[in-house]
């Protein structure tokens, strides 16, 4: 089927190489030249492990077109991807604008019947408002077919996703529009699920709403497990044993971050403002995870009593492994407290340092590995559970620091592992570990 994608941030990008490499002729569409110009050396624009040898496959195979020209990449279309940003605005809500440009875009250069499959995260009633925006625009009498099919991909482990997917989600009114749908991603051998328009929308922002809630609530337990004296991922491995509950997103740390949770929480709340009900229970979730970011600075205070002119190293900038994401990272939180408390910071990840620097404080210094980053460092803090930063070897890291100080705000270590370091060790929902050396810090 010829398929146009339009926008190639980590979903879309993800979406129409994976659609080519079950045998669609896809094309995506993106504004920026520079950006096209790259994915047409077959340089992917994101770090997503797995995906540029697909690009690159695909394209030699003629599958996968890259364009800035929405006449050329509608030519031929039947399928119509809309996979663009919908950015939070101040009060939550999200912003359309993309969306509405992408609509309006269609309506001028289409020329086939086609479906249109709104990919993005949009609020409930969007494919409604998109459908009118292409039609009011068209320029050839065209057939325009709506559906809802929105993504569930993780950061760092999108490819995967695509092909091992729980579920796909298909929302149209119109049956033969599913059936098509079906079709395109039978080869995925998933199991499809098909609602109507809004049902599916409201999907999306459900799930992510849910998983934040689960992440949220595991962090409120690891703070009372820290007064109680019990341990939070012993707790979390006998709840996941019950099958009501289940063992994912109960891992407690510094909060969640990236693109869906936060923005999708927020948009959430804001929709139902909207219709005038308050969602008592996200709001806390908010609250519950922007309290928890800085968790590992109010545990230094309370430690030091100050951090002025202390050396502290970060230990991951990223909000998960195998991302350069920075979005609602905690280490952006983490690092502004810092600095204007006062401490000497620097920094260590090993592929998103340089998304970092644009977002970060301009006072915080990086390192090309963690044992740099760890010299002379009077504490560290751990915020991104990368293999280069859990498989450190304590006792040779202990070495490396003026002082063997970790908050660890990703539980990577055992509490015997660290104590048998020589490290005085604090993470999340379990006991700290204090050694004679560091009770005259």
């Amino acid at each position: 089927m010829y398929i146009t994608v339009i926008g190639t941030g980590y979903v879309g990008l993800v979406t129409g190489v994976c659609l080519a490499e079950i045998g669609h002729q896809v094309t995506c569409i993106d504004v920026n030249e520079e950006k096209v110009a790259k994915m047409k050396q077959g340089i992917s624009p994101i770090y997503e492990p797995g995906l540029e040898p697909l690009m690159i496959r695909n394209r030699d195979a003629g599958r996968l077109n890259f364009t800035t020209s929405h006449r050329e990449g509608l030519l031929w279309s039947e399928l119509i991807i809309i996979a663009v940003g919908t950015p939070q605005r101040e009060d939550g809500s999200a912003n359309l604008t993309y969306i509405e440009q992408a609509a309006k875009d269609i309506g001028y250069h289409v020329r086939n019947n086609s479906i249109v499959v709104v990919k993005s995260t949009v609020p409930v009633g969007t494919n409604d408002d998109v459908r009118s925006v292409i039609e009011g625009h068209l320029r050839q009498p065209v057939k325009i077919s709506m559906a809802s099919n929105p993504e569930f991909l993780r950061e760092g482990s999108a490819v995967h996703d695509t092909f091992q997917g729980d579920r796909i989600i298909i929302g149209t009114d119109d049956p033969e529009t599913g059936a098509v749908l079906e079709k395109v991603y039978q080869p995925f051998g998933i199991p499809v699920y098909q609602t109507d328009l809004r049902s599916a929308e409201m999907i999306k922002y459900a799930s992510n709403a849910f998983l934040a809630t689960k992440i949220s609530f595991m962090n409120e337990i690891s703070n009372v497990c820290e007064k109680l004296g019990a341990d939070v991922e012993h707790v979390a491995l006998g709840m996941g044993m019950d099958k009501r509950i289940g063992t994912q997103f109960l891992k407690a740390g510094i909060g969640y971050g990236g693109s869906c949770f936060p923005k999708d929480t927020k948009a959430l709340v804001q929709m139902s403002g909207n219709v005038e009900y308050e969602f008592k229970l996200l709001h806390s979730v908010i609250e519950v995870n922007r309290d928890q970011q800085t968790k590992l600075v109010r545990s230094a205070m309370n430690r030091f009593g100050h951090v002025k002119g202390m050396r502290i190293a970060l230990l991951g900038l990223a909000f998960k492994p195998n991302t350069d994401d920075m979005r609602e990272a905690p280490s952006i939180a983490i690092a502004e407290q810092l600095v204007a408390l006062g401490a000497d910071v620097i920094g260590f990840d090993p592929v998103a340092m340089n998304n970092a620097r644009e977002i970060l404080p301009e006072q915080i210094s990086y390192a090309p590995s963690v044992r740099e980053a760890l010299l002379d460092a009077d504490a560290a803090f751990i915020l991104t559970e990368w293999p280069e930063i859990t498989s450190i070897d304590l006792r040779e890291a202990r070495g490396w620091m003026k002082d063997a100080i970790i908050f660890d705000g990703r539980n990577c270590f055992a509490l015997d592992a660290a104590e048998s370091a020589g490290f005085e060790y604090h993470s999340i929902g379990r006991r700290t570990i204090i050694t004679e050396s560091s009770l005259s810090r």
